[in-house]
C-alpha cells in the first residue's frame, strides 16, 4: 500500500488560468534546471581545474553518457502524457496503472541498459574518435557513472508521475539539494579532506553516484504519495505486457528523439576533433552557458507537455491552441532578451570556466551563432512537447533524425570541405540545422495539429478568443 499523500501539490490544468499554470509549473521547473545547469558547470569548473584534457574528458563523457538519460527522458515524458491524458479524462485508475507499470518498467529496463552500457564504453569511444591524450580519462568516468543509470531512470520516471499531475516543485528540490551537495562533494573526492584520500577526475564520477541515487529515493517517495498512487497495491507493480507496450510505443520514440540529441552531439564531436581538445573543450563550456540562458523558456516547454496532456483527455482542444500560442510568444520574447545577454557577456561567461585565451576565441565564435538560435530553439521543444502531449511522438524521432544527423553532418561536411571554413564550419553547420529543422518541425506539427485538434489557427485568433472569453465572463 502506498503511503497516505501529505500536503498535494497537484494541478487541474483543464481548468483555470493558462498563465497562472505555466507560471506554476514553468518557475519550479525553471529553478529546477538552472541548479541542474549549474550542477554541471560545476563539474566543468573543477574538471578546468585540473586540465584542458579533463574538460574534454568530461565533456565527450557526457555525451556517451547522455544515451542511458536519453532512456530516462524518453520515459519520463512517455508517463507523462498517458498519466496526464488519463488524469484529464477523470480515469484514475489508468493514471495509476500507467504510473505504477512506468517506475517497475524503468527498474528492471535501467538494470539491463546499465551492463551494456558498462561493456560498450570503449567501443562508443573509438567509435567517437576520442583521442588517447583524455581517452583514459573518459573510459573511467563512464565506469564509474554507469552504475548510476538505475537512479538516473527511476528519478525521470518518478518526475514525469508528479509532473504528470501539475507537481514540478519536488524535483525543483531534488535538483537544488543535488547542485548543494555536488559543491560539496566534488572538492572532497577530487582533492581528499577529512581523512578521504582524493582520487583526482574520478571524484567527478563519484560525487554524482552518490548524489543521483540519493535523488532518485527523493522522487521516489514523492510520487508514492501522490493522489494517482495513493491505493496502489504490490500487485499494480508486477508487469503487464499490454501496459508496457503502451509505455513503449509512447515513451520509446521521446527516447530515440533525445537520443538523436546525442547523435548530433557526436557528429559534431567528429568534426571537431581535427580541431583538437581546445575546440572540444570550447564546445562543452559553450554549451553549458547556452544552457542557462535557455532554461526559462525551458520550464515553459517543460509546462507545456502535461497542460497538453490533460487538456487533450479533457478535449478541450481550445485551451490547448491557447496553451501553444502563449508558450512561443511569451517564451519567444524571452529568448530574445537571452540572445542579448549571450553577445554582451560571452567573452565573460567563458572565462569564468577556463583561462585559456584559446577556448574562450573558440567558443565565443559558437557564442555569437548560438544567440539567434535561443528564439528556434524555443518554438522546435514547444513543437517537441505538443507531439507528445498529443500522444503522437514519433513524429519526433524524424525531426531529430533529420536535424542532428542528416542536416548537422551534410552541412558540417560542406562548409568544412567544400567551403573551408574551420571549426566555423562546425558552428554554422549547428545553425543551418537548428533553423531547417524549425522549418520542417512547423510543417509536421500543422498536420498533426489539423487532424488531432483540428487545427491551431494563429496566435491571433487564439488571443481573440480569450479576450472574447473574458468580456463573456
Amino acid at each position: 500500500m502506498a503511503r497516505k499523500p501529505g500536503k498535494s501539490r497537484e494541478r487541474d490544468l483543464t481548468q483555470g488560468s493558462l498563465p497562472g499554470h505555466f507560471r506554476a509549473l514553468a518557475v519550479p521547473a525553471s529553478i529546477g534546471m538552472l541548479f541542474n545547469t549549474l550542477y554541471n558547470v560545476v563539474d566543468t569548473f573543477y574538471a578546468g581545474l585540473l586540465s584542458t584534457e579533463a574538460q574534454a574528458a568530461l565533456s565527450v563523457s557526457f555525451t556517451v553518457f547522455f544515451i542511458p538519460i536519453a532512456f530516462g527522458i524518453g520515459l519520463g515524458q512517455g508517463i507523462s502524457a498517458l498519466v496526464g491524458t488519463a488524469v484529464g479524462k477523470g480515469d484514475r485508475e489508468l493514471a495509476r496503472t500507467f504510473a505504477a507499470q512506468g517506475l517497475s518498467f524503468a527498474a528492471a529496463f535501467s538494470l539491463c541498459l546499465a551492463v551494456a552500457g558498462y561493456f560498450s564504453i570503449p567501443f562508443l569511444l573509438d567509435l567517437l574518435g576520442v583521442p588517447d591524450s583524455f581517452h583514459p580519462l573518459s573510459t573511467a568516468y563512464l565506469q564509474i557513472i554507469m552504475l548510476a543509470t538505475p537512479a538516473f531512470l527511476i528519478a525521470f520516471s518518478a518526475n514525469g508521475i508528479l509532473s504528470s499531475q501539475g507537481d514540478t516543485v519536488s524535483n525543483q528540490r531534488a535538483l537544488i539539494g543535488g547542485f548543494l551537495a555536488n559543491c560539496l562533494l566534488n572538492p572532497l573526492f577530487i582533492f581528499g579532506a577529512f581523512g578521504i584520500k582524493g582520487i583526482g577526475f574520478d571524484g567527478l564520477a563519484v560525487s554524482t553516484l552518490v548524489i543521483e541515487w540519493c535523488v532518485a529515493f527523493f522522487l521516489l517517495y514523492q510520487a508514492l504519495g501522490s493522489r494517482v498512487l495513493f491505493g496502489c497495491r504490490s500487485a499494480d507493480f508486477l508487469p503487464c505486457w499490454k501496459t508496457i507496450s503502451e509505455l513503449s510505443g509512447q515513451g520509446l520514440p521521446a527516447t530515440f528523439n533525445f537520443l538523436t540529441i546525442t547523435l548530433g552531439v557526436l557528429v559534431i564531436q567528429f568534426f571537431l576533433q581535427p580541431f583538437g581538445a581546445t575546440a572540444v573543450a570550447a564546445y562543452g563550456i559553450a554549451l553549458r552557458i547556452e544552457q542557462l540562458i535557455l532554461l526559462p523558456g525551458l520550464g515553459l516547454t517543460i509546462a507545456l507537455l502535461p497542460i497538453i496532456a490533460q487538456n487533450n483527455g479533457a478535449a478541450a482542444h481550445d485551451r490547448i491552441r491557447k496553451a501553444f500560442w502563449w508558450c512561443l510568444g511569451t517564451g519567444g520574447a524571452m529568448m530574445l532578451a537571452g540572445g542579448v545577454i549571450l553577445l554582451l557577456s560571452g567573452n565573460f561567461l567563458l572565462g569564468l570556466f577556463t583561462s585559456d585565451p584559446a577556448v574562450i576565441t573558440v567558443g565565443f565564435n559558437y557564442l555569437l551563432l548560438a544567440a539567434p538560435m535561443l528564439p528556434a530553439y524555443l518554438m522546435l521543444f514547444a513543437m517537441m512537447s505538443f507531439l507528445q502531449g498529443v500522444k503522437r511522438p514519433i513524429w519526433t524521432v524524424w525531426i531529430g533524425i533529420y536535424r542532428q544527423v542528416i542536416a548537422s553532418a551534410g552541412f558540417a561536411a560542406l562548409f568544412i570541405h567544400l567551403f573551408g571554413w574551420g571549426s566555423w564550419g562546425v558552428w554554422a553547420a549547428v545553425f543551418a540545422s537548428v533553423w531547417s529543422g524549425l522549418l520542417l518541425s512547423s510543417l509536421i506539427v500543422r498536420y498533426v495539429a489539423r487532424k488531432e485538434i483540428g487545427g491551431l489557427g494563429t496566435p491571433f485568433s487564439s488571443a481573440k478568443q480569450s479576450l472574447s472569453g473574458k468580456q463573456k465572463q
